[in-house]
């Protein structure tokens, strides 16, 4: 297999493409010019990576005859027979194979690398199917699944010599094509696609492609991860993933691709990239905005190892005519270049981040994790993922660096674990939590926040007894004390525990002046209780993360964050500053600082004793008594190399 993203620092840079003159309809009004010009100017900027659609019914334009009661009786290129060679008996236009052969000719040319989105049913909201199979449920009929499997191997067979081809993609979000009953027929149709790949060519790795991902249901993360060899992330600032709430340039919105890359990473176990993305073009966002919106994520996601970003898409697509990009103001100007193939902001700033790569020495090493996440059972599909999102940028707030799991895999090595949002009666296994109690006695720290859960054991562990339990009735205010003053916030849930203390202390109270946040020793380690579902409140809370009226609700993580040994030498308390640091030896670190905000800022990042600024990479930056100080511009990011003194 080729090492395409599979290597641990790497990065690519790239854009979805359909052609300028033509978008979905450029394999049926073929022009070869256009496609070697658009070719040629987005290469320019340094989109090298090209995620490319043979759309389905173009590539495989079969129509099935029937007779007396409409019963199949042949397939044929509407009244042409098939021609008896294996092309012809899958089904394959020989005129669209031959097309797509000059575009990936033309790529190879220009330098450009092709990821092939294999079954392209689903296009913007638009199903795109052979006439065959129309009104068939194409993910677990057996006679589509048949059609399907003979494309993609022919389709593979024909090109998989073609050096500009770097990976196959299961297709695009092919999971939004049809429904599906269980979780079974969604392995099965993935399972039949990927084998349908390597059955001809195990030298490309197989991309997932998929559309919103999640522990539990029947489109889920451990599945995908279990069968292909790179995931895929879609994260637009969408209401799909509740990253539509906030300003596009501001915190959680910023965060969102890089939350979200890592959480199909830690879930599904394998690489993955951001395979598309945008913040929805000028109706939620301007272009300038746009651009700052996608500086921050190539920073951040460079910055968490996330392999990549694949732009949706290379061209507006305002000037077609046809349907989808005639149903929805949301998917018509979202390119790269405008309708008179200017470059817009956005392409500029990739440019800018393609020369900040190229000035580099190497690969930027892993970054310093301090946690675990782990999302627990009960918590829905897309509750899942909001409560692991809120988790992430509470983290970052508080300077933590944190991963993501789930409470049916093995528990990792970490110093930290957080269970955030635990509801239901079967939200942790007796065998999973009593291996998780074992790491805490060990050492590590271990924070739950409490939705509605069935705990056990309890008092054994937090420090606490429960009294009762109850429903809530409207809102509870709870003062947490800091070093620096009382910090006080509304919080609810479904249920609330009334706590009795046994040996734990008590870090906040409700009103009524009863635990609310809670620690306690547990062997060498500790325990922080919650009892508030913390990360689900605020993930439907607009404005919790960035708005200056709301409370420091990470004050929590920050209390929590105090007991945590990771070994960092750099800090800051300036949110929107997130910092992640990279041991490039004994001695020696990277520090990368991302403004997920708007507005330029001049902060101090505090270093550890002995440790002092060597070198700036990127960014203003230069050495204070007490570490770096840092004049960072709006959404935009930092970079520097710190080392440290050798003690004679």
């Amino acid at each position: 297999m080729n090492d395409f993203l599979m290597n641990p620092g790497s990065f690519v840079l790239g854009c979805n493409y359909w052609a300028l003159h033509a978008g979905i309809a450029m394999w049926e009004k073929w022009d070869a010019t256009v496609v070697e010009e658009d070719f040629k100017k987005l290469s320019s900027y340094g989109i090298k990576i090209f995620r490319v659609f043979p759309t389905w019914p173009d590539f495989q334009p079969v129509s099935l005859l029937r007779q007396f009661h409409s019963r199949p009786y042949e397939y044929r290129f509407g009244e042409e027979l098939l021609p008896d060679d294996p092309m012809g008996q899958a089904g394959v236009s020989r005129e669209a194979m031959a097309r797509f052969g000059i575009l990936a000719s033309l790529a190879e040319k220009h330098g450009i690398c092709l990821v092939v989105g294999l079954i392209t049913g689903w296009m913007s909201g638009r199903m795109f199917v052979p006439p065959a199979l129309e009104g068939k449920n194409v993910l677990n009929d057996p006679e589509a699944i048949r059609w399907e499997v003979r494309f993609v191997q022919t389709f593979v067979s024909n090109f998989k010599d073609q050096k500009s081809i770097v990976a196959w993609d299961l297709g695009n979000e092919c999971n939004c094509m049809t429904p599906i009953a269980s979780p079974d027929e969604a392995w099965n149709w993935v399972s039949a696609i990927t084998n349908a790949i390597r059955a001809v060519d195990t030298s490309r790795p197989v991309l997932s492609g998929m559309h919103a991902l999640w522990p539990e249901g029947n489109w889920t993360l451990q599945d995908q991860g279990e069968i292909v060899d790179i995931l895929t992330t879609h994260p637009y600032s969408s209401p799909t993933y509740g990253s539509d709430q906030d300003p596009a340039d501001s915190l959680r919105v910023t965060l969102h691709a890089t939350a979200n890359t890592l959480f199909y990473r830690g879930i599904g176990k394998k690489p993955c990239f951001v395979e598309e993305m945008n913040s929805f073009g000028p109706s939620q966002t301007s272009n300038e905005a746009n651009a700052r919106y996608a500086r921050t994520n190539l920073f951040s996601l460079w910055a968490h190892d996330c392999r990549g970003l694949l732009w949706w898409c290379a061209h507006d697509q305002a000037h077609l005519e046809r349907a989808p990009y005639d149903w929805t103001g949301m998917e018509q100007s979202l390119g790269l270049l405008d309708n008179d193939n200017r470059p817009k902001p956005v392409l500029l700033e990739f440019e800018a981040f393609d020369e900040f790569l190229k000035e580099l020495d190497e690969p930027l090493p892993p970054r310093i994790v301090d946690g675990v996440c782990i999302l627990t059972e009960g918590q829905g599909e897309k509750s899942a993922w909001g409560i692991a999102y809120s988790a992430f940028v509470l983290a970052k707030q508080a300077g933590l660096d944190i991963e993501y799991s789930y409470i049916h895999q093995p528990i990792p090595d970490a110093p930290l674990y957080l269970l955030p949002s635990l509801q239901g009666f079967r939200s942790i296994s007796r065998h999973r939590f009593s291996e998780l109690l074992s790491k805490i006695k060990e050492g590590a720290s271990l924070y739950i926040s409490y939705d509605s859960a069935f705990i056990n054991p309890f008092s054994e562990y937090a420090g606490f007894k429960i009294e009762t339990r109850q429903k809530y009735n409207g809102y509870d205010t709870v003062t947490l004390e800091t070093p620096d003053g009382p910090v006080v916030v509304e919080l609810k849930g479904e249920y609330k525990l009334n706590l009795k203390q046994t040996t734990g202390t008590v870090l906040a109270v409700d009103q009524h002046g009863q635990p609310a946040f809670t620690r306690a020793k547990h062997g060498k380690g500790e325990v922080f209780f919650l009892n508030y579902p913390l990360e689900k409140y605020l993930f439907d809370r607009p404005g919790a993360f960035h708005d200056p009226g709301e409370p420091p609700y990470n004050s929590f993580y920050r209390a929590v964050a105090k007991a945590v040994t990771s070994g960092k030498a750099a800090s800051c308390d300036t949110s929107p500053l997130c910092l992640t640091e990279h041991i490039r030896s004994d001695n020696s670190r990277t520090v990368v600082a991302v403004n997920h905000g708007p507005e330029s800022r001049k902060t101090a990042i505090t270093l550890s004793e002995g440790w002092r600024l060597l070198s700036a990479i990127h960014g203003n930056c230069r050495q204070a008594p007490c570490g770096v100080d840092l004049a960072i511009d709006g959404n935009d990011g930092a970079v520097f190399t710190i080392v440290r003194e050798k003690i004679i």
